[in-house]
């Protein structure tokens, strides 16, 4: 996920979320994450008012509970530190699901 930033601490979650955010949530041993690989650069190029930023959830676990991240990969969006959407399940998500998911965020 070359085109992503990795959030490494809370911290940088906290910055990373007062920008046009989108955060990418995955693993590395996730199946469907890696599915996601084949597709995420396009969407990072396809959205550039977008900041597009990875956290792996086994790193940042209790973020991710606090934020009822559970199933991955997931997706939320943010303005300014407000949650603007939330793309979350266990189920493999295609390009064209993810289009719709940030096509929907409007502006």
């Amino acid at each position: 996920m070359d085109k992503l930033v990795e959030l490494l601490s809370v911290e940088d979650y906290k910055k990373a979320i007062e920008n046009k955010s989108i955060i990418v949530f995955s693993t590395s041993w996730c199946p469907d994450c890696h599915f996601m690989k084949t597709y995420i650069g396009e969407i990072v190029d396809e959205y550039p008012k977008y900041k597009f930023y990875y956290i792996d959830r086994d790193k940042l676990l209790d973020l991710c509970i606090e934020l009822e991240i559970l199933g991955i990969p997931s997706f939320v969006a943010y303005d300014h530190g407000q949650e603007t959407g939330k793309f979350v399940s266990k189920l493999r998500k295609t390009k064209a699901e993810v289009e719709s998911f940030i096509d929907g965020l409007g502006e």
